[in-house]
């Protein structure tokens, strides 16, 4: 079916117009545009009621590797195109490799298009990885083509390219990286694999900022995207769905780096918390949200000497608090917090925050572990080890309630934790999941400092918290901190 559309043109200069014009817009001629022969277009689609559309479901085909079929909603959708992208390093070839031959392993065919590495570098990687399944082929080289011919002639059940800014049309202009060659190529790989139904996972490298290297717009190519990280120093890594077309967004897959590749972490608290020393002054313990996943996380805080001043930044108050895990930003409002809403100032000296393991914390669920750690450490008192908080922290001192409190809760129960400190706010039907915990409610923060510490340390927990300032006789060498104080 086709509809026809009358278009105008002018008899001077050749202008054409969809509509007609008294004066053409290009040689300023007056009355010279004359309707020309209809163009017929085809008709498009009639909308229809989205009630009485049938919705398809995706299947997916897991991998057998638990972790990844997590964030995945269970595993590769047919057809999807998947782009994971993570700092060099951190292990993205490694972990799509063994998801690889875990498929292989279950009898389907897999084929690793490989443009970074020769046949003898993937060779040698495997054989540090683990066996190599017979189903599992190997692809080198960085023509588009190829590999689409390669899909074509023998469809795999799952195809991994790495990396998506090494591969390349040689027809095309522009060099091997180019925005030009990198949209071209995934536009290409997202067409065969809608019309082969082969999903396509695409390794993408990133920037210097850490964000994803190339076109923006190669994020909404495809179907999902997935951010692998963590600090390679540590030995824990993390892969989150940060966009998913086949189910949510935010889930969390938990790695340990191993000399033999990467080994899912079920139940990574043992390997978080397994080495924390308890009663130290400064250290928290948190039920941070990673996805819809529970993790117990330790923020420890530490106050040193006052760094020498100038343009770095100076010296005392104004100096910038140095961070791990969570953002310094956050950590300077939270200590002008402490110092207005409950008279814990630091007038000199510098403020170290960090979230342990390798961790990163960006929910505002940690604010309450952070000012109760800077307060621990500047007290030199310890906050009861049995004890989990959290809760975000308002300008006026206010503790406010965070989502997914029932989780958090279960998981400090679950590890052995018998107190915790919640918002006042917090739903009385999230409390029902910790039965055997021991949970008090804050309005603001000077309840919860009242309440961290233990009762033979400022007697009365409910009494009502003073700050007196107590001088430095150290010749201003180290901070000068307020003490912290209990009187009726």
């Amino acid at each position: 079916m086709t509809r026809s559309r009358e278009t105008y043109h002018c008899t001077t200069c050749g202008c054409t117009a969809l509509q007609w014009a008294g004066r053409c817009p290009n040689c300023a001629e007056w009355n010279t545009f004359t309707a020309t022969a209809t163009a017929a277009v085809a008709a498009g689609p009639d909308a229809v009621p989205l009630c009485q559309i049938v919705g398809g479901d995706a299947l997916p085909m897991a991998t057998g590797i638990d972790e990844v079929d997590r964030v995945m909603g269970g595993g590769f959708v047919a057809g999807a195109v998947t782009l994971v992208f993570g700092p060099p390093g951190v292990g993205k070839s490694t972990l799509l490799f063994q998801v690889l031959a875990a498929v292989a392993e279950r009898g389907f065919s897999v084929l690793l298009a490989s443009a970074e590495e020769s046949l003898a570098q993937v060779s040698g990687r495997a054989t540090r990885v683990g066996t190599v399944p017979e189903q599992l082929m190997v692809l080198a080289g960085n023509d588009v083509g190829a590999i689409e011919a390669a899909i074509i002639r023998r469809p795999p059940s799952l195809v991994v390219v790495d990396s998506v800014q090494t591969i390349c049309d040689p027809e095309l202009a522009g060099a091997t990286g180019s925005l030009t060659q990198i949209r071209d190529c995934v536009d290409r790989l997202t067409r065969l694999a809608k019309s082969t139904g082969v999903p396509i996972v695409l390794v993408g490298h990133v920037t210097k900022d850490g964000d994803l290297a190339g076109p923006r717009t190669i994020e909404h190519m495809v179907d999902t995207v997935l951010s692998f990280d963590g600090d390679r120093h540590h030995a824990l890594r993390m892969l989150t769905a940060v966009k998913h077309r086949f189910g949510p967004t935010g889930e969390v897959g938990i790695f340990e780096m191993r000399d033999d590749g990467l080994r899912a972490v079920p139940d990574p608290g043992q390997l978080l918390l397994g080495d924390r020393m308890a009663g130290i002054p400064g250290s928290v313990v948190v039920p941070v949200l990673q996805g819809r996943r529970p993790l117990l996380v330790e923020v420890q805080a530490l106050l040193g000497p006052a760094a020498g001043g100038g343009a770095s930044g100076g010296s005392g108050a104004n100096a910038r608090p140095i961070t791990l895990g969570v953002d310094a930003s956050r950590v300077s409002l939270l200590l002008a917090v402490l110092g207005c809403r409950a008279d814990v100032v630091n007038t000199g000296g510098q403020v170290f925050v960090a979230a342990v393991g390798g961790i990163t914390i960006s929910e505002p669920a940690v604010d309450l572990a952070v000012a109760l750690s800077v307060a621990s450490a500047a007290l030199g008192r310890a906050v009861s080890a049995d004890l989990v908080v959290f809760g975000e922290l308002g300008l006026a001192g206010e503790v406010r309630a965070v989502p997914g409190a029932d989780r958090r809760l279960a998981e400090a129960a679950r590890a052995g934790f018998t107190r915790a400190i919640v918002p006042a706010s917090t739903p009385v039907e999230h409390l029902a999941v910790a039965p055997g915990m021991e949970i008090q409610h804050v309005r603001t923060l000077v309840d919860a400092l009242t309440l961290s510490w233990s009762p033979d340390m400022f007697g009365d927990p409910q009494e009502v918290v003073r700050l007196e300032v107590c001088e430095d006789d150290t010749a201003g060498t180290m901070p000068t901190w307020s003490r912290l104080a209990a009187s009726r």
